[in-house]
């Protein structure tokens, strides 16, 4: 019994492991802000200079690092408190509303619903930076990256579904 219980004590002390993994993706996060910080240094001198076009992708890269980066924290935020610990800041006035009420299938499906966000805003993207008449790479470009965004939106919906089905499934 003795052995049993230090066996179990360790596993469950194991989770901890994954802090290392969430500490990362913060620092993550921080790699993120600099790139960010990069692409609004380079935008915001030579907006005057730019195309509309030059503006309007440089600004969509902005938007799609700020959604990579809010990704990043919604999975830490819930990654660490469904697999690690609570985070004891229940009542502080900045706590998000969705912390601590957001489970592994919500987690999920928040993630793709993000990925799709992200592969819809680098599709625009593609299609705001081809030219004129297109070149047969641009094409075959822009043909992978509408089927690997479709994937996507399949994969979110099938994730929805399966959630759904699980959820309707009664226990036994």
């Amino acid at each position: 019994m003795k052995i049993e219980q230090t066996i179990e004590k360790i596993m469950f002390n194991s989770r901890w492991l994954l802090a290392v993994f969430y500490i990362g993706l913060v620092l993550g996060n921080v790699l993120l802000l600099i790139k960010f910080l990069q692409e609004l240094i380079h935008i915001a001198p030579n907006v005057l200079t730019l195309s509309e076009g030059e503006v309007v992708v440089g600004i969509l890269s902005l938007v799609d690092m700020a959604l990579v980066g809010s990704l990043l924290l919604m999975i830490v935020f819930s990654g660490y408190e469904i697999f690690v610990s609570k985070i004891d800041v229940a009542v502080h006035e900045d706590r998000p509303d969705w912390m601590g009420k957001v489970d592994f299938s919500g987690l999920k499906l928040k993630v793709i619903s993000a990925i799709v966000a992200i592969s819809a805003i680098e599709l625009l993207k593609t299609f705001m930076e081809i030219s004129g008449s297109p070149t047969d790479g641009e094409i075959k470009n822009l043909t992978w990256k509408v089927i690997i965004h479709a994937t996507f939106v399949l994969s979110g919906v099938m994730f929805a579904l399966m959630d759904k089905i699980a959820g309707d499934t009664k226990r036994h």
